[in-house]
Order: structure tokens, then sequence, then C-alpha cells
């Protein structure tokens, strides 16, 4: 079997053909992304009728895709208000798994390791995610809590360490702080070296000294600013439990920016929602689900695949991949449909909140480096079937290339016909009707903003007193900027990536920070 484990770039790649292959595919979305918009500016100035034709065409397609996705987000929304209402508690009383791989195992036999990795975020956002883990109605005797501390986080994110545990040390069956040292070999700064480094010491120094079994020891992954529902572990085990193959599953929640969403600029809410809103649409569509930031595997999966890479990005998608390599395509991500409660991107300033906000976007749009990676997995794992492998790689390849290319022939290169026809075509009716066709189209497509403008008021948290009740105007009409938010926090750091990767001008993690403006 192909040694995937230790591939974040093709520097990683020892065998050089296989190394050139590997390049190759690195390449390939900047290619796909830059001949796309190359292809279309150069054919709007040669052939105008033509991509005037293909203009009104991708609108249709464009209003099409946002009916068929606005469904998909309505049913998803609908399952998790479904599911917050639903007495977990009760359903898990009495339910023995009958997996044959948890042939007999109850809520009672499981353990669950929550994993929290922390670089230099302040203790009021700390705590309150220590703090909701305490209110989860579930028996705490079963939590194994770890705060992940980083060395470079120097001795204010050790006191803040300290202070939770100090705080909240006897809450748990565990609660440990583990310090990731700084420039170990083989390793970038960020949060995947992080949590490899803390699994593995609680593997040696926890799970293996008590003998628990891997398979019955449950890990979540959490941000630091991450505040969980009372029901959210009883919601998991009910789904670890009943899941045909559990240990060859992820557990992926819905990610709700709401913590301090009211202390967010518009254009940070906006990008919030729709992040939250494009993973309510990805649950409708399990067969697409890779996981995103907060999710669940179990500690089986992990010790199997070597722990989450030390050396990429993208760790929270990365291991989805890693373990569908691992178990020849026997993989796949369990919607939860419930949600976790995540902090909006908010900076002392506004400029740096528009700052934080891109390098954010670009960091995650940066998940393309798993492009190469499972492409070329499913070139040298034979075992996967070939269908998987066309299924999944077109679905993979089409994502990266649309958030990178879409919006900007929208919003931007579908008028350039316009403009770069010869006097033939400005003469010709089309150039006329052109615009007014299009406009027509997207007024249709922006009708999909109502459900996305209430499905977000009623994900508001409760307005805080020091908010005016004319806030909640500024919720409705902060949706004006979507198109604008599509193309600078959309499209733009998705060409930058991709831009990145195909140059080998590979990134760093970058940690977003942590703010809030009143506590």
């Amino acid at each position: 079997m192909y040694d995937y484990v230790h591939i974040g770039s093709a520097n990683d790649v020892l065998n050089p053909r296989d190394r050139r292959l590997y390049r190759a595919l690195e390449m390939l979305p900047g290619i796909l992304t830059w001949g796309t918009i190359l292809i279309v500016i150069l054919l709007s100035f040669v052939v105008p009728t033509w991509m005037a034709f293909f203009v009104i065409a991708f609108d249709i397609y464009w209003l099409l895709k946002t009916i068929y996705l606005s469904l998909h987000m309505r049913s998803a929304f609908q399952r998790m208000r479904a599911n917050l209402k639903r007495d977990w508690q009760t359903e898990i009383r009495g339910l023995v798994s009958q997996s044959p791989e948890l042939k007999g195992t109850t809520w009672e036999n499981l353990y669950h390791l929550v994993i929290l990795p922390m670089y230099k975020e302040p203790l009021v956002i700390v705590r309150e995610s220590i703090a909701s883990l305490a209110k989860a109605n579930y028996q705490l005797d079963r939590f194994i809590v770890v705060l992940a501390t980083e060395e470079r986080g120097g001795a204010a994110a050790q006191a803040t360490a300290r202070a939770i545990q100090a705080e909240f040390g006897s809450t748990f069956f565990k609660l440990l702080v583990i310090e990731h040292p700084a420039n170990l070999a083989g390793e970038i700064a960020g949060k995947g070296s992080n949590e490899a480094w803390a699994g593995r010491k609680i593997k040696e120094e926890v799970i293996d000294f008590l003998n628990i079994p891997y398979e019955r020891v449950v890990v979540s992954v959490f941000d630091v600013d991450t505040v969980i529902h009372p029901d959210f572990f009883a919601c998991l085990v009910w789904h670890y439990l009943t899941a045909e193959k559990p240990l060859h599953s992820s557990f992926q929640p819905i990610p709700l920016f709401t913590n301090n969403i009211w202390e967010a600029p518009a254009f940070a809410r906006v990008f919030a929602f729709s992040t939250t809103f494009w993973q309510m649409i990805q649950q409708a569509r399990p067969e697409r689900l890779v996981t995103f930031s907060s999710q669940s595997i179990s500690f089986s999966a992990l010790v199997d695949v070597g722990f989450w890479q030390k050396n990429v990005v993208s760790e929270d998608s990365r291991i989805f991949w890693q373990c569908l390599l691992r178990y020849d395509g026997d993989w796949r991500t369990v919607p939860l449909y419930f949600p976790v409660y995540m902090d909006a991107n908010v900076a002392p300033t506004f400029w740096q909140t528009l700052k934080n906000q891109y390098k954010q976007i670009q960091r995650w749009h940066f998940g393309v480096e798993n492009n190469p990676y499972f492409l070329f997995g499913f070139l040298k794992n034979r075992e996967i079937p070939l269908s998987k492998k066309l299924h999944t790689g077109f679905f993979m390849v089409e994502n990266s290339h649309s958030a990178a290319t879409n919006s900007i022939i929208i919003f931007l290169l579908g008028w350039l016909p316009l403009f770069a026809g010869n006097i033939a075509f400005s003469q010709n009716i089309l150039s006329y009707q052109l615009p007014q066709i299009t406009r027509f189209i997207m007024n249709l497509a922006m009708f999909g903003l109502v459900t996305t403008t209430i499905l977000s008021a009623l994900l508001l948290p409760p307005r805080p007193p020091r908010y005016g009740k004319f806030a909640w105007i500024w919720m409705i009409l902060q949706w004006i900027l979507l198109p604008f938010n599509l193309v600078l926090f959309g499209a733009i750091p998705a060409i930058d990536s991709q831009t990145r990767l195909m140059l080998g001008k590979y990134m760093g993690f970058w940690n977003t920070p942590k703010d809030r403006k009143f506590v």
C-alpha cells in the first residue's frame, strides 16, 4: 500500500516520476481556473455574439442551481430545527449498537475525547467553550478534555491554561493541558501538528495506560471558540451507535458563527451565514460531504491513519481523505443536522476585520491542496471502485473550479461582450437585449435571498440590550452585500490560493485571531 501519510506537497514525494505527477496535479486547479477566465475574456473579443449566448445560458444555469441549492438548504434547516427539539437523552438510553464494529456497545461504554487546539486566544473565549462542555446533558465522567496549547503561544497562553485547569480541573474524568513544542522537524505550525501531538500523547498517557478500547473512544475536535449545545454529545452518540460503519465514518455538525454575530461588521456577518448555509447544503448531499472545522471520528480510525497530518494547512478536511484512501474508499461523512456555535470574524477595527476575513477565507480555499492528494491517491490505489473515483473526483474538482470562477463570470466577465464586441455586435439586437435578459435572470435568482434572509434571522441569537431595536434592519439589509462578498470573499481568495498552489508557493497555517468587543 502506498504511503500517503506524509505527503503535504510535491516536495514530500520521494520518487521523481511520482513527484512530477503530483506537481502536475497541484497545478491543475489553477490552470483550469485561469484557463477559464482567459478564454472567456478572449472569446468576448473574438466572438462576442456567441459569448453573449454563453452568458445567458450560464445565467440560467446559475438560476437553476440557486433554486436547487435553496431547496437543500431549507431541508437541512428544517431537519436541524427538528433535531434541536428531540429528546436525545431518552433516545440513547437503552440503545445498543447493532453495527458489527460496535456490537453490544451502549452510550455508557463510550468515552469522549475532546481536543481544543489553542494558540493565543483570550481566557474569556476559552472559558466559554469549556463551560459549555461542563453544561452538557451527559455524564461528565466520560469526558477526556484536552486543551492543546502551543509553546509558541507564550506565557499568556499558559496562564490561560492554568486558569482553566484551576476552575474546571475536577469537572471531567480528565482535563489535561498538552503543550505542542515549537519547531519540530517535518511539521508546519498549525492545528494539524498540534492535534497530532495531543492525540499521540493522550494515546500513550491515558487511553493505552487505562486499556480503553479504541473503538469506544469518540474524538471530537473543536476550534477553541466553539460552544456546544447541551444535547450535542447525546446526538453524536445516537448517530455513532446507529451508524452502519461507525469506525469508517466521520460525524459532521453544522457550524453556526453566531457567538459574536451582533458585534461583527455586515460583510463578516454575510460571510458567516453564507458559510453556515453552504454547510447545510452539503449536509443534505452526504455523498459530497467532506469534514470541515468541528467534527468527530473514532479514535480507532485516527490511530489507524497515523493521526492528523502535520505538514498541511487544511487538516480538518485532509483527515477525511486520509481515511478514504486508507480504507480503499470505504469512508463517509455522517451529517448530524445539529449545530455547534462559533465566532464570526471580529477584530478591534473595521479594516483589520476586513484583512482577517480575507486571510481566513484564503486559508480555507487553500484546502484545494487536497485535490492533488486524493487524485494522486486515486491513481495509486486500485482497490477504490472506479465509479467512486470518477464521481468524487469530478465533484471535488468542479467545486474548486466553480468557487473561483462562477461569481467572476456572473458579476464581472458576463458584461464583457458589451464592451469588447465589435461594431457589428454593437448593432446587433442581442447587444441591447443582453443587459435586460441578464438583469431579469439575476433578479429571479435574487429571490433566493428572501429565503436566506429569513433563515439568517431565525438563526440569530437574542439581540443584546446594547444594540437598539433598529439593529434588526441592518441584519436584513446586509444581504445586498452578497454579490460583493461572492467576489471579494469568494472568488478572489480562491483564485489567490489556487495560483499559489499552481506556482508552488505553499501557504503556512494562519491562525484567525479571536476578539470580543464586549465581554
